[in-house]
């Protein structure tokens, strides 16, 4: 059989391949190079032109794929939101009741910014905003980092769509195309690290079974998480591309470009975007370390950094946040370190390189405190304090302490979460992939460490996947994320999209099986052609399999109609915009002030945010209303708030909680003194009784104080009074 142009053609490939990785500083060789050696090798003209074609189709489909998965999901959600909440058929009010706690907030600034009068005067009103808080001026943009809802205001009048679409559904249908984009990036980033688009298509479908534990969107829509973590992914698979080794001028261009815009618009869109810019910094610095990766590469990304810090200090009112953030402080560390680093193969070089990791460590640690000590910020006490308990450095009766403690998101992940995983397969799979890469990546650090040097080129044959950089980042990158989310369940979300994209790649890997097999020392069959048949058997029987079992269940959720029914809150709120002056201020729990302030405009004097330590202080005293304090004790801090009415709600007042020690009541009487559950301790009691349940018995002095003006099911509301009879 004749095999010359067939042998020839992949000769020719790896030729071109070799030149391109090695980038010789004159084109003009390399292309008289590239015209001497197709001179000289007699390949058929169509050859190349199949090539071609092949390449393209299989680009084509794969991208059609991508954005295919992309649009059905945004669909899918669209579709989920309206059989939850029938939102097409509820009146104005009755939707905005389903924006609950935060994102309450979030949505009303997007409604003061559609009312106002221009751009530039509701870009005013929200920094200089003095009337959400009582006795409060804040710069909402900055604090609440409003840039979504100010772009989608934007958008909203630019376009035109005031004469198309509601408000409301403008809103959300941004959120969900993000959405969309989430699972595109995801998509993209499989495929550029298996090579074949049917990772993508598993990640997809690994993402959407487990979207309970991939995204808060079903909860909560505004939240500043789903308008960052798309943009997020997107930096991670032009990273992702940008690392390979093989990849063209024009494409790292394209990914560097891709990576810049990402970086910076992640970092305006979430206040804690830095935080884990930081842990993939800490994931290319290791890297970097142990010469993985071409080390200009690494510092380009640094540079990016550093850029979108100092663009995002000068573009979100000079944010301190930025400059004392450890990100900074790492870039600025590696960049100093790489000032002291010795050309490669010496001696002083290899000492250096075991001294590199604790220079880094100690510069990082050493200008962040500087930068502190000079940069005027805010310091968030109560984060490090909450750290502190968490991890039993420290005891506190303090409230605010002990009720983060209390919320699920902030507890450690249940054993439910760890089964709904392992039920869809991916986190066995996952576990296996991760522990070939790793253990792959330990094999090239230890040849490193030897003094011997990578191959130019890996081929499938070799069966070394952690050599690949692109592969080491993402284990790195995801055992730091994961480190994490088994500490706090709610940073689930960041570490769960990437279990299912790093799992779905492995199984469509022939590289991953391959090196599986070489450690085997597998002889029976060969190797090569088993991995190529694994990559594709193995994810087709799990497709087929998550198909059988999961596409009904989502069909169902499609199909059923569930109803979100709050008569009492509606009644609430419809009283408020009748009854109360407009100048009132409202005191009661922060997730229902949160509604307050989106349904009625009302003021209020606390909000349901926690990045603050004045609004934490707050929301404190005012839950002292079901605390066992006297009716003067709660009028005095009302009073200095300039409350006028105050909403006392009966599930909390008459809360049955099921964690021991969690409820609201409970933790203010542990905070006050009143019940102490420690062992040694003794009970102290209060001579008063709990000031929700005596203020609802309407007798002195709680009369003297207050005056019931409403009330059903679920809430009683309080006039404050501003004359005040002491008559029994």
């Amino acid at each position: 059989m004749y095999m010359g142009p067939l042998v020839s053609c992949s000769f020719q490939g790896a030729v071109i391949e070799l030149r391109q990785r090695k980038k010789p500083k004159s084109s003009e060789n390399k292309e008289s190079a590239k015209e001497e050696k197709i001179n000289d090798t007699p390949i058929p003209e169509r050859a190349p032109k199949y090539v071609l074609f092949q390449r393209f189709a299989k680009i084509f489909i794969g991208c059609l794929a991508a954005v295919t998965s992309g649009m059905m999901y945004a669909l899918y959600l669209s579709a989920y939101h309206e059989r939850k909440f029938w939102f097409s058929n509820r009146q104005e009010l009755e939707r905005e009741i389903t924006f609950q706690g935060d994102s309450a907030i979030y949505y009303s600034y997007y409604k003061d910014m559609l009312k106002a009068p221009s751009f530039e005067r509701g870009v005013y009103e929200l920094t200089h905003n003095n009337k959400t808080v009582s006795l409060k001026t804040i710069n909402a943009v900055q604090q609440m980092s409003l840039y979504p809802e100010l772009i989608a205001s934007v958008l909203y009048q630019a376009t035109g769509s005031n004469e198309i679409i509601e408000p409301v559904y403008f809103y959300i249908g941004i959120v969900f195309g993000l959405q969309g984009i989430y699972v595109t990036a995801l998509f993209v980033t499989s495929w550029l690290m298996s090579g074949t688009w049917l990772a993508g298509m598993l990640t997809f479908a690994w993402f959407i079974i487990n979207r309970v534990d991939t995204t808060r969107i079903e909860y909560s829509i505004p939240l500043r998480e789903n308008w960052a973590l798309p943009y997020f992914a997107c930096q991670v698979a032009a990273l992702t591309g940008y690392l390979k080794s093989n990849l063209n001028t024009y494409g790292e261009r394209f990914c560097y470009l891709l990576m810049s815009a990402s970086t910076y618009t992640f970092m305006m869109m979430w206040e804690y975007s830095h935080y884990l810019l930081f842990l993939q910094a800490i994931s290319l610095f290791l890297l970097d370390s142990f010469s993985l990766e071409q080390s200009d590469k690494v510092h380009e990304v640094y540079k990016i950094y550093i850029f979108s810090l100092f663009l995002g200090y000068l573009l979100q009112f000079e944010n301190s946040a930025l400059l004392v953030s450890p990100l900074l402080s790492l870039v600025v560390a590696l960049m100093l370190a790489k000032c002291l680093q010795v050309k490669k193969g010496t001696f002083i070089a290899k000492i250096m390189k075991v001294i590199n990791f604790y220079l880094v460590c100690t510069l990082t640690v050493t200008l962040n405190i500087i930068m502190k000590m000079f940069v005027p910020h805010k310091e968030h006490g109560h984060m490090l304090k909450f750290l502190e308990v968490k991890f039993g450095l420290n005891m506190t009766k303090n409230f605010t302490m002990n009720w983060l403690l209390c919320q699920e998101s902030l507890q450690a992940p249940s054993r439910a979460f760890f089964l709904r995983l392992t039920q869809s397969s991916v986190l066995p799979f996952y576990t296996l992939v991760l522990i070939i890469c790793f253990f792959s990546m330990l094999q090239v650090i230890f040849r490193r460490i030897n003094g011997k040097s990578l191959k130019e080129t890996v081929t499938l044959e070799d069966g070394r996947i952690g050599e690949r950089p692109e592969i080491i980042y993402h284990v790195i990158h995801t055992i730091l994320l994961g480190s994490l989310a088994m500490v706090i369940e709610g940073l689930k979300y960041l570490w769960t999209p990437y279990v299912c994209m790093l799992a779905a790649f492995g199984v469509c890997s022939p590289e991953l099986w391959m090196t599986l097999f070489k450690w085997l020392r597998l002889r029976t069959v060969h190797p090569v052609l088993l991995a190529l048949i694994l990559s594709m058997a193995v994810p087709t029987i799990i497709g087929l399999s998550l198909w059988k079992e999961f596409f009904p269940r989502l069909m169902t959720e499609l199909t059923e109609l569930q109803e979100f029914y709050d008569p009492d809150t509606v009644e609430l709120m419809t009283w408020i915009k009748r009854q109360a002056p407009v100048a009132a201020v409202f005191a009661g729990s922060p997730q229902l002030m949160g509604a307050i302030k989106l349904c009625t405009g009302w003021m209020v004097t606390s909000l349901p945010l926690y990045n603050d330590d004045d609004l934490l202080k707050r929301n404190e005293n005012i839950y002292q209303i079901y605390s066992k304090r006297s009716a003067e004790d709660i009028y005095k801090i009302l009073t200095s708030y300039k409350t006028n009415y105050l909403i006392v709600e009966d599930a909390i007042c008459n809360e049955v909680g099921t964690t021991r020690g969690c409820r609201v009541k409970d933790l203010l009487d542990i905070a006050n003194g009143h019940v102490v559950c420690e062992e040694g301790d003794k009970l102290t009691y209060s001579k008063y009784g709990r000031f929700c349940h005596e203020v609802k018995i309407n007798y002195s002095p709680y009369v003297n104080y207050f005056t019931r003006v409403y009330w059903n099911r679920s809430y009683f509301v309080y006039k404050i009074n501003t004359v005040i009879s002491f008559q029994s």
